[in-house]
C-alpha cells in the first residue's frame, strides 16, 4: 500500500480556478469535480475550450453549474479547424454571461501539430475578435516566444482588456513584455516540480499583481499528487509554492491571486 499523501490544505481565502477543462477529467461526475473544489475554498472556476468541437460543450457545463464559467476559442494544436463557422459560432455566444475570455488561442512550436503560418492567422484572428468585444483572452504559448511577443505587442494596445498567457513555462524576456503589456502569469503545478526553476524564476521576477493561480486539469498534477489525475481541488498546493517563492503568507499571496483574477476575467 502506498504511503499516504498530505492532506490538501484549507487557507479560508476564496480561490478562482483560472484555466482547466473539466469535459476532459475522467475521475468523477462534473459535480462531484466542483464540490470537491469548493471545499477547498475554490469559489469560481473556468472550463477551458480548445477546439469548436468542444465550445459548445464547455458552454453547456457552465450554464449547468452555478460558479463554473467558460471560455470560447481554438488552441494552436486545432488551429487548422478554425473555419467561417467557428468565428460565427463564438460570435454568437460572446456575450453570455457565462463566456469570460477568448481562449485558449496561441502558437505551440513545440509539438508542431499545426503548420505554424496557420497558427500565426489563427491566432491573430481570435485576437480580433477579442478586440471588437472588449474581451480578455487565454494564451497558450511553447517555444514560440519571439513571434507570441511580435503578436501581442501588435494587438495589445488595441485590447480594452487583456488576459493571462496561461501555463507559464517561456522565458524572462515574454515574462517582462507580457506584464509590461497588461497580461497575468497563469502558475500552475509545474511550479512544484523539481526541474522547474524556470518557472520559479518567473513567478520570483512577476509582480503578485500579475500572477493567477490554475491547474490545467486534468493535466500537470502538482507534488504530492504527481502521477495522478489533476483536479482544482489541488490549487492549495500551487498556492503553497508561489507563495514560498514569493515569500509572503500563502494567505496574503491567495488575497492578491483573487483580486487579479476577478480583474482580470470577471
Amino acid at each position: 500500500m502506498s504511503k499516504k499523501k498530505r492532506e490538501i490544505p484549507q487557507y479560508g481565502v476564496p480561490i478562482i480556478e483560472t484555466h482547466f477543462h473539466l469535459d476532459y477529467l475522467k475521475e468523477g461526475s462534473a459535480a462531484e469535480i466542483l464540490a470537491d473544489a469548493r471545499a477547498q475554498g475554490v469559489e469560481r472556476l473556468m472550463t477551458i475550450s480548445v477546439e469548436p468541437e468542444n465550445m459548445p460543450v464547455a458552454l453547456g457545463l457552465a450554464h449547468e453549474h452555478d460558479n463554473l464559467y467558460a471560455t470560447l476559442g481554438v488552441h494552436p494544436h486545432e488551429a487548422a479547424k478554425f473555419a467561417d463557422s467557428t468565428e460565427a459560432f463564438i460570435r454568437a455566444n460572446v456575450a453570455d454571461d457565462k463566456v469570460v475570455a477568448i481562449g485558449e488561442i496561441g502558437l505551440d512550436y513545440y509539438y508542431d501539430h499545426c503548420d505554424r503560418e496557420v497558427q500565426r492567422q489563427v491566432f491573430r484572428r481570435q485576437l480580433a475578435l477579442a478586440v471588437e468585444f472588449g474581451m480578455p483572452v487565454v494564451i497558450h504559448t511553447r517555444e514560440a516566444d519571439g513571434d507570441t511577443i511580435e503578436i501581442l505587442r501588435e494587438f495589445a494596445p488595441q485590447m480594452a482588456r487583456k488576459g493571462v498567457v496561461h501555463s507559464f513555462t517561456s522565458g524572462l524576456e515574454l515574462a517582462k513584455v507580457a506584464v509590461e503589456l497588461g497580461f497575468c502569469l497563469g502558475i500552475n503545478g509545474i511550479v512544484t516540480f523539481n526541474k522547474a526553476e524556470n518557472v520559479r524564476e518567473v513567478v520570483a521576477a512577476t509582480p503578485l499583481t500579475n500572477l493567477l493561480l490554475e491547474t490545467d486539469a486534468p493535466f500537470l498534477t502538482p507534488v504530492p499528487y504527481r502521477g495522478m489525475e489533476n483536479a482544482p481541488k489541488y490549487l492549495p498546493f500551487v498556492a503553497e509554492k508561489m507563495a514560498d517563492v514569493k515569500q509572503v503568507p500563502v494567505e496574503t499571496l491567495l488575497e492578491q491571486v483573487y483580486q487579479n483574477s476577478l480583474r482580470t476575467f470577471f
